[in-house]
């Protein structure tokens, strides 16, 4: 893929300053550091349809395709050095779907792939030693970034807490009665909350505070809603 239509692919996100880094918040509904050329995924909960049909309801096996298409797409334009899975990578039990998502995070031999570990990442430990990620049980501190599932409370040393857990989700009306529920990146303090980025997942809404800074995402692009261009 040419530089140019990269460059036409990040346009779509919306682009925010930290402290010297350049954040690109992607309608994909993940968090590309541009400076340490890192990606940041939250709560993709693969394998939940696989776990609800063993529970007897009747989840269809493709759910997940959109999930797997879009790692793709963002690891192929991209081509993160790391990948930080932010928790709920897994959603519970082992299942088929465990096996089939390391064979294709294989493909991409060009990035190292992490998972911080969420309340969902239960698999036995020899199952995450045999896979393609790193395995960290705290959360990470990267530069200044401190990487985790949960929201860290009183975060210190002017670090921004990444995380997920929330899957957070704003609700819009419009001047005709219109209403909407989208997913959102949802910047409160000295945390920024990712959007889940998995297919088969719901939402948190959230009621922002008169500081908090919001982005919503609607289709192919990320929209300030309660935002500037620049923070920290």
């Amino acid at each position: 893929m040419s530089e140019l239509q990269k460059n036409k692919t990040k346009a779509k996100g919306c682009w925010i300053d930290f402290k010297g880094f350049s954040l690109l918040l992607l309608p994909e509904k993940a968090l590309w550091i541009k400076e340490l050329n890192i990606l940041l995924i939250a709560d993709l909960h693969f394998g939940k349809a696989a776990h609800f049909r063993k529970s007897g309801i009747p989840i269809p096996e493709p759910i997940h395709r959109a999930d797997f298409q879009k790692l793709e797409k963002l690891h192929n334009e991209l081509k993160p050095s790391d990948t930080y899975f932010l928790g709920d990578l897994f959603h519970s039990d082992w299942n088929e779907q465990w096996e089939q998502l390391n064979t294709f995070l294989k493909v991409f031999d060009q990035t190292r792939f992490h998972l911080v570990k969420g309340n969902h990442d239960i698999l036995p430990t020899f199952l995450y030693g045999q896979s393609v990620m790193k395995v960290h049980q705290e959360p990470l501190i990267i530069e200044s970034f401190a990487l985790s599932h949960e929201p860290i409370e009183n975060s210190e040393g002017g670090h921004l807490n990444v995380c997920g857990h929330i899957h957070p989700g704003i609700f819009l009306r419009g001047k005709a009665r219109q209403s909407v529920r989208i997913p959102c990146f949802y910047w409160s303090s000295h945390t920024l909350i990712l959007p889940s980025f998995g297919n088969f997942t719901g939402l948190a809404l959230i009621s922002p505070k008169e500081k908090d800074k919001v982005w919503g995402i609607s289709g192919e692009k990320v929209i300030p809603i309660l935002s500037g261009t620049s923070i920290g």
